[in-house]
């Protein structure tokens, strides 16, 4: 029976996922290519090495999702139950594939190592699965269809194996299949507010709405506001992402710096380029977080971070202007405002110098982050505010 995958959970397996000693990584670059082909990621679950747990979750998730995917549990030790699961639950009988167990015993004749058969386990297959070949690892996939037309794909966890196995051998025949839908989505990057203000801005009207979804995001960098539409009514999907897109704009406008991924770096840089200048950096009480965000910009002339320096900002960026023949100077200072940080930023070109002083959120570490994300923002608007 074929059945449009709209849905997917995913399954994430191993005891060391939920003991805390692996960070699961696999997870989340499955849900977001899943998510780009247009499918909603319902659930995503990190499971013990126990046969019973990993078993109800494929059966509880496979009541829900028309996709589920797991990664981990196919080695061939005992704990390794991940196969021993699937099959559970499709009343069926794993045996030794020939194909396979010649394509394993090859693996280790190739390299002159005798082959344990405790190895044999990874050349499992049932009735129902076909193997999804592993070209850099031992561990083949599983990909199994329910008959009420609804797919596992179990994969090994390793993500050097996983990804590849994921993107060239699982994703295409997914799509072939009738994977996902039409599904428009923009991302819009705010400064200079926090999430919950964005929030309280929006409204929860807004941000409950399931078509269009829009989400609010807290990131290092900025407050990312993402709208995803799917076609409804007989209306397009990018039609109802324009709706709401303005909406949002016009609410937020003032905040928006960037869309999609663009960091601080690429949007300072893409402005330096169109005005055809050059640029020159100098802070204090940063530890050098400035020159982290900016990255090598190739219109940086220079960067000069400086531990605890006595100059004001706009002597700074004055005389760093004079001396490297710059056109535009950025200098930052940080210091601790009790739990804050407070930070003085100058912009220097040749029609003068900005001037600018702003508090932000906590010391330490994520203080001095802000303070340098603070600065790159008051550096980009006058960027834009130039010709």
């Amino acid at each position: 029976m074929s059945r449009r995958i709209a849905t997917a959970e995913i399954l994430s397996i191993g005891t060391e996922l939920t003991v805390g000693e692996t960070t699961d990584t696999n997870a989340g670059d499955l849900a977001r290519s899943l998510v780009e082909a247009g499918v909603a990621v319902t659930r995503i679950v990190d499971l013990p090495d126990d046969l019973e747990v990993v078993r109800g979750a494929f059966v509880a998730a496979l009541e829900r999702a028309d996709l589920v995917v797991s990664s981990g549990g196919l080695g061939p030790t005992p704990d390794d139950l991940t196969r021993e699961a699937i099959a559970s639950l499709c009343g069926e009988t794993p045996a030794v594939d020939p194909g396979l167990e010649a394509w394993l015993r090859d693996l280790w004749d190739r390299r002159g190592l005798p082959f344990a058969e405790i190895n044999l386990k990874q050349a499992w297959l049932i009735p129902s699965a076909e193997a999804i070949p592993n070209g850099n690892g031992t561990a083949p996939g599983w990909r199994v269809r329910r008959p009420e037309g609804r797919t596992i794909v179990a994969l090994p966890g390793p993500p050097r194996e996983m990804r590849p196995m994921w993107r060239d051998g699982v994703l295409p025949r997914l799509r072939d299949e009738g994977l996902g839908g039409e599904l428009a989505v923009a991302t819009l990057r705010l400064t200079g507010i926090g999430e919950s203000a964005v929030a309280d801005i929006l409204g929860e009207g807004l941000l409950r709405a399931t078509n269009p979804v829009v989400a609010t995001y807290a990131r290092a960098d900025a407050v990312d506001v993402r709208m995803s539409a799917r076609p409804d009514g007989g209306r397009a999907a990018v039609e109802l992402l324009d709706e709401v897109a303005a909406v949002v704009r016009a609410r937020l406008g003032d905040h928006i710096w960037a869309t999609g991924t663009t960091t601080w770096a690429e949007a300072i840089g893409a402005r330096l380029d169109e005005l055809g200048w050059s640029l020159a950096t100098w802070e204090s009480g940063t530890a050098g977080a400035l020159a982290t965000l900016l990255g090598e910009l190739s219109a940086l002339r220079r960067a000069v971070v400086e531990p605890a320096a006595t100059s004001k900002p706009e002597a700074a960026a004055a005389g760093l202007r004079a001396e490297t023949g710059a056109d535009i100077v950025l200098a930052a200072r940080a210091r601790a405002a009790r739990s804050d940080t407070a930070v003085s930023v100058a912009v220097a070109t040749a029609s003068g110098i900005l001037r600018e002083r702003r508090i932000v959120f906590l010391t330490g570490p994520l203080g001095r982050s802000r303070a340098a994300t603070t600065a790159a923002a008051i550096l980009l608007e006058r960027l834009r505010r130039t010709g």
